[in-house]
């Protein structure tokens, strides 16, 4: 489903070279649920920005179903990310300025440019506003950020990730923000979306018992998987 091939990352820093990935190869397949976890420093939040295409590699490739994916002209590299990743990170990213439901349509417009957005607006709308009464949040559709808890805010970034149907999930730490128990709401409601829809998962974090939860785990240390 979506694999590196090698990757090398390496950052220049005035007249020296920091080297950050050491040839990492790693592979998702459909439908799997794999923690990936490793100390702060060992590399993990450079090799998801690589797999999920929004960081370059210095070298080495990124396989996504089938596709080459860094190999692609950038305005295809960003649909194929558009269309085929969802994020979910330990701080949200939510757009402040807009509400619960329109972050969650925030997909739909990019990928979708102006003209095809509106023509279909309706029909988005209804399908986001479904996922977030799914999700419990059907009395803060037109909330902002700054008026939801850290776990709905959090199941909005969740709704919004799987807005169009993605392939593979990448999620930073989704739970890190969160109190025990409203992480443990969150954490379910990922990993039941994720055995619902097929998706591959790949899940960054520090905490055993969740990586336990996982089919398989990868350990990283020092820009290498160990």
């Amino acid at each position: 489903m979506i694999a590196s091939r090698g990757i090398v990352k390496s950052f220049q820093i005035a007249d020296r070279t920091l080297e950050v990935l050491h040839g990492v190869d790693i592979e998702v397949a459909r439908g799997e649920l794999v923690a990936l976890m490793g100390a702060s420093g060992a590399g993990k939040s450079t090799l998801i920005q690589i797999l999920g295409l929004l960081d370059q590699p210095t070298s080495g490739k990124v396989i996504l179903d089938g596709v080459d994916a860094w190999s692609l002209p950038a305005k295809e590299r960003a649909a194929l990310r558009n269309r085929s990743i969802g994020f979910v990170f330990q701080f949200y990213h939510l757009l402040p300025e807009l509400s619960a439901l329109e972050n969650v349509l925030l997909p739909a417009m990019i990928g979708n440019g102006y003209a095809a957005y509106r023509s279909s607006k309706r029909a988005f709308e209804d399908r986001a506003r479904s996922t977030l009464v799914q999700f419990g949040l059907e009395n803060r559709l037109k909330h902002r950020p700054a008026q939801l808890s850290g776990g709905e805010r959090q199941r909005v970034a969740i709704a919004r990730a799987l807005f169009l149907d993605p392939k593979i999930v990448i999620a930073d730490e989704p739970t890190g923000n969160l109190d025990s128990a409203t992480g443990e709401r969150v954490l379910e409601l990922l990993l039941t979306e994720q055995r619902n829809r097929g998706l591959s998962l790949l899940l960054v974090t520090h905490d055993e018992r969740l990586a336990a939860r996982c089919q398989r785990v990868v350990r990283m240390e020092d820009g290498r998987v160990v």
